[in-house]
């Protein structure tokens, strides 16, 4: 008589488990946890970004982008009709992003979660204000954006922003202007651009500038814990991204040739 290996009477649990992580256990790591002083570059400086447009060639437009650690791929859709949807006059921007499960230390769940939603609204609303919905109304632009390895979710939010806005000037769809994204955290009371994971835990607070640098004008500011610093965050924030900014205009140029 054949014999089972597992009993479909009852709920299997999975073969690999993990023990339980409290709050407590974060907290008192985190405060014992002191961030190491960069070797590789200054507190003020970014990671190396390497841009690429147009690698998905199924999608309307597309980019892939990497800043060391994190690595993201954002594909363009539309503008199409919307269906079963009343008439509007500008059209509407959708945003999804998924992790992949491998992209952290610990593997995902290839279910959405409220995670992936906040980092879905931050970029949205770092973009909606560039693109000019009302030369199509009644359409619809989606973004999907696919985080392949992560180094923080700061970094997902300002790489994953200028990776939509790239893809969406490549899909040739009408911008006001091109979205650029930067980091910044405060650790021991100083400014430190870019952070990696490990220096986000261990920081007072964290911030993200959404900005169009060719009109100087923000489009947001996605902010987390205390920051005692805002406005010199902000500043450091927009310097870099005119930095960033000739980086994505000559990857577009590149790319168009």
């Amino acid at each position: 008589m054949a014999q089972y290996v597992f009993d479909r009477r009852r709920n299997n649990g999975p073969e690999d488990s993990f023990p339980p992580v409290f709050d407590s256990d974060l907290r008192s790591v985190a405060s014992k946890s002191e961030p190491k002083p960069r070797k590789d570059r200054s507190p003020l400086d970014i990671r190396p970004i390497f841009l690429q447009p147009g690698l998905i060639t199924q999608a309307t437009g597309s980019t892939y982008i990497e800043t060391e650690r994190t690595k993201i791929a954002c594909a363009i859709y539309g503008p199409r009709q919307s269906k079963n949807t009343s008439f509007h006059e500008k059209g509407r921007l959708n945003v999804e992003v998924k992790f992949a499960p491998y992209s952290c230390q610990r593997r995902r769940s290839p279910m959405h979660d409220a995670e992936d939603r906040s980092i879905a609204m931050a970029i949205h609303q770092a973009l909606v204000s560039s693109v000019r919905l009302e030369t199509f109304p009644k359409a619809t632009i989606d973004i999907f954006i696919t985080i392949i390895e992560t180094d923080g979710i700061e970094g997902c939010v300002a790489a994953g922003s200028i990776a939509a806005s790239t893809a969406l000037t490549h899909a040739g769809i009408e911008i006001v202007g091109l979205v650029i994204s930067c980091s910044a955290a405060i650790i021991n009371s100083e400014v430190w651009l870019d952070p990696t994971d490990e220096e986000s835990s261990s920081s007072n607070g964290t911030l993200v500038l959404s900005c169009m640098p060719a009109l100087q004008k923000v489009t947001s500011v996605w902010q987390k814990g205390r920051m005692e610093r805002k406005f010199q965050c902000m500043k450091a924030c927009q310097n870099r991204s005119d930095d960033i900014h000739a980086v994505v205009g000559q990857a577009l140029l590149e790319a168009a040739r």
